[in-house]
């Protein structure tokens, strides 16, 4: 089963050098990830500031600067894993360098076959 790991941190909780370890300890784990057939996909988010919000309300389209709701913690990267039940799930988000002073959510992927594939 396919679960998608949502990281939340306050973006400003690192500073450079640290922001810079948790890029390298990250792109280990998504190689070990891949060497156990679990990796799917990976990627750290541009700050929040960058975001774009958009919806769709009575038929017109509003489209405003930043995230949809302000929080203490914004989502700032994911993995996509592929493991074989939510103990496992859980047991990859707890390597996760962000869940060490953020958030690591998990949520189960559910899996469409019409979907377009590589």
């Amino acid at each position: 089963m396919k679960y998608m790991l949502l990281i939340y941190l306050d973006e400003q909780v690192l500073n450079e050098t640290e922001r810079q370890e948790c890029y390298v300890e990250s792109t280990a784990l998504a190689h070990d990830l891949k060497s156990k057939g679990q990796y799917v996909a990976t990627s750290p988010l541009q700050p929040v500031s960058t975001a774009t919000s958009v919806r769709i309300r009575d038929g017109k389209r509003l489209v405003t600067d930043g995230p949809f709701a302000e929080t203490h913690e914004q989502l700032g990267g994911y993995f996509m894993i592929d493991a074989k039940n939510l103990d496992e799930a859980i047991g990859i988000a707890a390597r996760i360098p962000g869940a060490r002073k953020g958030t690591v959510e998990i949520r189960p992927v559910i899996e469409i076959p019409a979907l377009p594939t590589d």
